[in-house]
Formats: C-alpha cells, structure tokens, sequence
C-alpha cells in the first residue's frame, strides 16, 4: 500500500471515529431533549395528599405564564391572612393572660424607696445626702426587706402598693395615722436577653413599663444591616417561637409585637437564611441575599448579570424551589424579551435556585473540545504503532 493511500485509509478512519463520537452527543447530559422534559429528570421526596411521609416521585415541571401568575397571586392573599392567625396564636402562648399585668412585682435584688411622712429618722437613717438608690431599701436574695418597728416583710412578687398597704398595717401599731409611699428606686430583679444582630446585643432590665419585642430591638440600638426582620426568634421557658417585626412594619401585624417576659431570649437573625442561588450560564452564578425577603426572577437574573448571548439559552430558564413538603419545578421560555414581564411578577422564597441553561453551539464546542484531544491522541498513535496506516514503512 503507498504511503498517500495508507494516509487517506487512516483519515478516513479517524473520520469515522469522529462521526461516532459526535453521534453520541444526542445523549450527552443535559442536552436539548434533556431542556426539553416535562417533568424533574430524578425523583424527589413528594408529601401525597393524607400521606403520613414522603414519598420519592418525579415532579411536574409548571410553566412560568400569566395563569402561574395570577394564580400565585390569589394564593398569597389566603396565605398572608393564614400567617397572621398563626402569628396571632403563637403571640397569645407567649402571654399569661390576653390583658397583661401592667404593675411590676418586686424580685431580690429590687431597690425600694419608702417615705414615711413626718417621720425623716424612718425614710432616711444613715442621712439625707446620699442619692435615692444608696437610701433605699434592697430586696434581698429570700425576697424580704427589714424596716422598722416591722422587722422582716416578705415582699417578692408584691406590688408596691401590696408593699405599702402591708407597711401602712404594721407600722400603725407604733405611728398614728400613717402616711407612706412606696416608689421603685432601682429595678435589678428581672432581665430579658437580646442578641444577634442588633447594635448593642446584650440584657435589658425589665421595668415597669412593659416591654415588647420592638421595644427591646430599640432598646438594644435597632436592627443591623445584616438583620432578617422577619425571623426574629422569642425562646420562653423553653419554647422558641418567630416573630414577624417585617409583617408588623408592612402589614399592621400588631399581634407580632409579643410583651416579653422576665427571662425571655431574644435572638435576631441574620440574613444568611434568605439567599437564592444562580446556577448555569450566566455571567455571575452563586448565591444572592434577598432583601428582606423581597426579589423577582428578573431581579435575580439582572444580579447574576442574566444571560450572556454566546452561551446561554434564554429559552431554558428554570426555578427549582424545595422548601414545602412537595418541591416545585418553574420554567420560563424566555426567548422573547416579553417574558421578562412575567419574570418580575414571579416572586421568589428564600432557598430557590435558579438555573440557565446552555446554548446548543456552546454543547456542540463542549463536545468538539473534550473529542479533538482523544483524537489526535489516537492519531498520534496509529501514526507509530500502525506504520501501515500513514507511518514509516
């Protein structure tokens, strides 16, 4: 055989392998047929109606258009009004009582100033110059305080006009026609706790005035920039409860606003929660934070800076969301820059994904790139293995 027909006997071999090759990209992962399913490509753990667990099963893929739209849109009002009965519920197990206690019960370590009139040896024995907290009278740690001609009262978890009463009926044994007040000088007894992102995290003294979760956040220096509003977290005696400061702000949820408690925690958090995660062929994918909660589709893609024409395919745009009992598949056609309206009316939840797929001549380079090498590899070696096939004779 000649050296040039050996030649075109090894190219057309090579050709052919080629072609073979190439022939398999009809079932490469993720090609067109793939983009082009009806429903999720592997089985997902699906809640069935009256199921007890879930179950694994492919999900139907739901096309992002205006019937989506306008029914979401429907489902948010039901929803909205459902979250502010559960809010409104888990608010009244966070109280003793639907209307509660305004007065403050005393607790060891309280400061209490009592003024016995007409009688300054009894309201100020170790002198007039000290300020009221160094005159007054602790609480100690069994709850009782020591005056005299009284000796020892028990006072915790007394009022202070319980606290006079109880003074004005001892004392009168020894004073004609008494006449005392009783005034909160220093309150040290109850504490909640505020943490997470707020300005200055730490306790708070708990007061006469009652204190509210929003009154706490203020207290505390406000939100951070990094706060969710609207995943502040109440732990009462063992039970964690979600407060909605968001809903309150937006939609006159005053429910949320639960009267905290002595000892209660409360913890902001930040909103590493809320994040969106952009995948596929677009400029910038990762992951993106929701502000407060708030984003579109089309916001999300304008982030990621979208679709890059060379090698992305608008046509194919998915939102995979898996945070109910039964994940939701989401397509948007958008090939048709129409499309894009939809897409800012298509809200997203925190933990979605998004994913462009790819153009088909960006597969097509794909393949060509991962083929030529093995190609030339296997040419190289025909070349000195098979001098028939083009080597040296």
């Amino acid at each position: 055989m000649s050296r040039s027909s050996s030649s075109r006997f090894s190219r057309g071999v090579l050709v052919a392998g080629l072609a073979s090759l190439l022939g398999a990209c009809a079932i490469v992962p993720g090609d067109r047929a793939y983009s082009m399913r009806e429903e999720s490509a592997v089985k997902l753990p699906v809640r069935q109606e009256g199921a007890a667990e879930a179950v694994p099963d492919n999900v139907k893929i739901k096309p992002i258009n205006a019937e989506l739209i306008i029914e979401q849109f429907k489902n948010a009002q039901p929803a909205r009004a459902r979250l502010s009965a559960a809010a409104a519920d888990a608010t009244r197990k966070t109280q003793n009582s639907n209307v509660p206690a305004v007065d403050y019960r005393v607790g060891p370590g309280d400061i209490l100033s009592i003024i016995v009139w007409d009688h300054p040896e009894l309201t100020t024995p170790a002198g007039q110059y000290r300020d009221a907290t160094q005159a007054g009278t602790v609480v100690t740690e069994d709850g009782s305080i020591y005056y005299p001609y009284v000796g020892v009262l028990p006072v915790a978890g007394k009022t202070t006009r319980q606290i006079r009463d109880l003074l004005v009926t001892r004392l009168s044994k020894y004073i004609e026609k008494v006449q005392l007040d009783v005034r909160m000088t220093a309150f040290r007894s109850k504490r909640v706790y505020v943490v997470g992102e707020v300005a200055k995290p730490g306790q708070q003294d708990v007061t006469d005035i009652p204190m509210t979760v929003l009154e706490a956040v203020n207290r505390a220096g406000g939100f951070t920039p990094e706060a969710d509003h609207s995943r502040v977290l109440l732990t009462r005696k063992g039970t964690t409860f979600r407060v909605d400061i968001q809903a309150m702000y937006e939609e006159g949820a005053t429910e949320q606003n639960a009267l905290l408690e002595s000892g209660d925690i409360l913890n902001v958090s930040d909103r590493s929660f809320n994040k969106i995660f952009i995948l596929g062929e677009v400029t910038k994918p990762g992951s993106l934070v929701m502000t407060k909660k708030r984003s579109t589709l089309a916001e999300a893609l304008a982030d990621a800076g979208y679709i890059s024409q060379d090698r992305s395919n608008p046509k194919w745009i998915y939102v995979m969301r898996g945070e109910n009992e039964t994940p939701e598949l989401f397509h948007l056609d958008g090939s048709s820059p129409d499309a894009m309206l939809l897409a800012d009316r298509f809200a997203l939840r925190p933990r979605d994904i998004i994913y462009v797929d790819a153009a088909d001549v960006v597969r097509w380079n794909r393949v060509i790139t991962n083929i030529l090498p093995t190609a030339q590899t296997l040419y190289q070696t025909s070349l000195s293995k098979y001098p028939l096939f083009g080597g040296r004779q």
